[in-house]
C-alpha cells in the first residue's frame, strides 16, 4: 500500500483529501506539528506528500526544499495561491505538480496514481530513519540535522543506521563489529572504537553532542 502525506492546516480540506486518498486504497497520514514537518516526514517515510503553501511557522516551500534535501519523492503542491509565480517557485523548489483550490477529486488523484506509477514501477521508495531530529537517508548514506547534510563514511553509515534502527535499545560492540564486517573474524576491537570516535566528532559538530552514549561494559545506544 502507497502511503500519501499530507501537510494541509484546513481541516476540513484534510478530512476529504484524507477520505479521498483511503478510497483509493492508500494509507493517509495528514500532518498536524506544522513547526516539525520534516522531522514527521521521516517518521512516515510516505511515497507521496501534498503540501499547502499557507502554513503556520513556515511556508509550504520551506518544507518542499527541506523534503527535497532528504528525498527523492514525489511532491504535489495543492493551493488556492496558483498564480504563475507561485507554480514557477514550487518547481523551482522540487515540487513535481501543482494543483490549485478548489481542485476536482478525480483529477488530484489521477495525478498522485501518474506520479505514483511514474516514481516506483521500477524503483523502490526512499528509506529514512529519524530519531532527535536527525534524519538517516539509506539511499546515499547521509544524516540532516537542521539543514546541514553530514558525509558519512561507509563504516561511519553502518554503525549509525544499527545504532537508530535499535534506538532505546543497548547496541553490543560485537553486534557493530558483525555489522561493519558481517562476521567477528579479523575484526581488532580499536578499529570499531576508531570509527565510532570519528562518527561522534561528525555528530557533535552538528549539534548532536550526545547522540550516542556509551554503555561501560555493554556497547552503544541512541537514546
Amino acid at each position: 500500500m502507497y502511503k500519501l502525506f499530507l501537510v494541509e492546516d484546513d481541516d476540513g480540506i484534510a478530512e476529504a483529501v484524507k477520505k479521498l486518498g483511503m478510497s483509493w486504497g492508500l494509507e493517509v497520514e495528514v500532518c498536524r506539528d506544522f513547526a516539525n514537518v520534516t522531522a514527521r516526514f521521516a517518521e512516515f517515510s510516505p511515497h507521496i506528500v501534498l503540501l499547502d503553501i499557507g502554513l503556520p511557522f513556515f511556508d509550504g516551500f520551506h518544507w518542499c526544499r527541506e523534503i527535497r534535501a532528504l528525498s527523492k519523492v514525489p511532491i504535489i503542491f495543492i493551493s488556492s495561491a496558483g498564480d504563475n509565480m507561485n507554480i514557477v517557485m514550487a518547481v523551482n523548489m522540487g515540487a513535481d505538480d501543482f494543483v490549485t483550490k478548489p481542485f476536482d477529486a478525480r483529477v488530484l488523484m489521477a495525478k498522485v496514481q501518474a506520479l505514483l506509477r511514474r516514481t516506483y514501477d521500477f524503483s523502490e521508495g526512499t528509506v529514512l530513519i529519524e530519531h532527535g531530529g536527525a534524519v538517516l537517508n539509506k539511499d546515499d548514506g547521509s544524516l540532516s540535522f537542521k539543514g546541514q547534510k553530514i558525509s558519512l563514511s561507509k563504516n561511519e553509515y553502518r554503525i549509525l543506521l544499527c545504532l537508530m534502527e535499535n534506538r532505546g535499545k543497548t547496541v553490543s560492540r560485537e553486534r557493530l563489529m558483525e555489522q561493519l564486517w558481517e562476521t567477528d573474524q579479523f575484526v581488532d576491537e580499536n578499529t570499531l572504537t576508531v570509527n565510532v570516535n570519528r562518527l561522534r566528532k561528525k555528530l557533535s559538530a552538528a549539534g548532536l553532542d550526545k547522540f550516542i552514549t556509551t554503555k561501560f561494559g555493554q556497547g552503544y545506544i541512541v537514546e
